[in-house]
């Protein structure tokens, strides 16, 4: 048996032991996921006839330059974690998993990895380790599933000084059945590095998702996350943020669809740095009989002098009776800070409905540029920067997926 079969055998004899997510689970409480053999398959050892074998080189991997502009240096590597030396070399400096509720899927992942990609951005001349201005890189990462049932791994290393746009992408064939997939993403900023980082996941209506994103910010780092995402059977955003040097700055806006289906969105800040700063906003949309969780949990550590946090999460049901849960959470373990934290949840402004029929709108028109409105400010102010909209192609992206959910809630309706 070869290390890198003794590693995912290690990772589910762990599972076992400390068991799955309990029932009681407080942040799970109020979506639980399904059960561990879903992430696991039937249990057995990895074989040639596995369709999880079958994943090609770059496993579904697509990296291309965003725009025109020059490129900084970016260093990729597609490697197969069933191999013993590429699986080191794809988990280097990650940490391993704990016993939290969340980490169960972790284990699950570790179990079930077999490939992943590894990104290096910088090492050019302009990249300096004192913080100072590097070079843009600007990317799209788009990927396509390779498998019913899949485990990728996503490393991104920032270097220090410099800074890089990230459009990442999830989809999958439309001939494709059911997709369950396990992502783990694990980022690392550099001093003075910074991140815009829109993520776009739209799973199928019977796919099982759960994709979690750690971040580790260094001095004077900043890490700008802006996510729409679309419900499905089961579908788990969750992103930990792990602001440990002094002066680390972090937002994420989440524009959050469930149309009959399930989504959830768990945000986990840490400030342990001094004049450390994090601000969380989601906006969740949901109809017909929906599921939809927003958690938000901010950490200010004993030490954190000068922290900055803000929660904002809003809910809007659009149509039918969805069930929606919006849940700030602050533990604040030092006297020198500042927090702000508030959920609200309601109608779609009526006024603004009123003036758009005025101008000769349909209904599903005017909401539809009502819901877009709203979340593409959302969006501008999680990326910090108007310009990154369009270079990023946020307006585009958004307009798709808010018809989508409006065409999807048409259909629920007429049911």
């Amino acid at each position: 048996m070869n290390h890198a079969r003794a590693e995912g055998l290690t990772a589910r004899e762990r599972l076992a032991s400390i068991g799955w997510i309990p029932g009681r689970s407080e942040y799970f409480r109020h979506l639980p996921p399904p059960g561990m053999e879903v992430w696991l398959g039937d249990g057995g050892e990895m074989s040639a006839a596995d369709p999880l074998a079958k994943e090609s080189v770059d496993a579904g991997w697509v990296l291309e330059p965003l725009g025109t502009a020059r490129q900084g240096l970016v260093e990729a590597q597609w490697l197969d974690a069933a191999d013993a030396t590429q699986r080191s070399r794809l988990f280097a400096g990650i940490a391993a998993p704990g016993d939290s509720d969340a980490d169960r899927f972790a284990w699950a992942h570790q179990a079930m990895c077999r490939r992943g990609l590894r990104l290096r951005i910088g090492g050019g001349a302009k990249a300096g380790t004192d913080g100072g201005p590097g070079e843009t890189v600007s990317l799209v990462l788009r990927r396509q599933a390779q498998a019913a049932l899949e485990a990728p791994t996503l490393v991104i290393d920032v270097l220090p000084g410099m800074h890089c746009v990230l459009l990442e992408t999830h989809e999958r064939g439309a001939s494709m059945e059911a997709v369950v997939q396990n992502l783990d993403v694990h980022i690392t900023l550099g001093a003075g590095a910074s991140l815009q980082h829109l993520r776009v996941a739209t799973p199928g209506r019977d796919d099982r998702l759960v994709h979690r994103v750690h971040a580790r910010l260094g001095r004077g780092a900043r890490y700008d996350q802006a996510l729409i995402a679309s419900g499905s059977n089961y579908h788990l955003q969750r992103t930990e943020l792990d602001l440990h040097a002094a002066q680390g700055s972090a937002r994420t806006g989440g524009a959050l669809f469930a149309a009959g289906t399930a989504l959830e969105q768990q945000v986990e800040v840490l400030h342990r740095g001094a004049d450390t700063t994090s601000d969380v906003e989601a906006l969740v949309l949901a109809s017909g009989k929906a599921r939809g969780v927003v958690n938000a949990y901010s950490r200010i550590a004993a030490g954190a002098d000068e922290a900055s946090v803000r929660q904002r999460l809003s809910g809007i049901p659009t149509d039918g009776q969805p069930r929606l849960v919006l849940r700030p959470h602050l533990e604040i373990n030092h006297d020198k800070v500042q927090a702000v934290h508030g959920a609200t949840w309601g109608a779609l402004p009526e006024d603004a409905l009123f003036y758009a029929r005025q101008r000769g709108l349909s209904e599903s028109s005017a909401r539809a540029l009502i819901i877009q409105g709203l979340l593409t400010a959302l969006l501008e102010r999680s990326l910090g920067d108007p310009v990154a909209l369009e270079t990023l192609g946020v307006h585009a992206l958004l307009g798709t997926a808010v018809a989508r959910y409006l065409a999807a809630g048409k259909e629920l309706s007429h049911a």
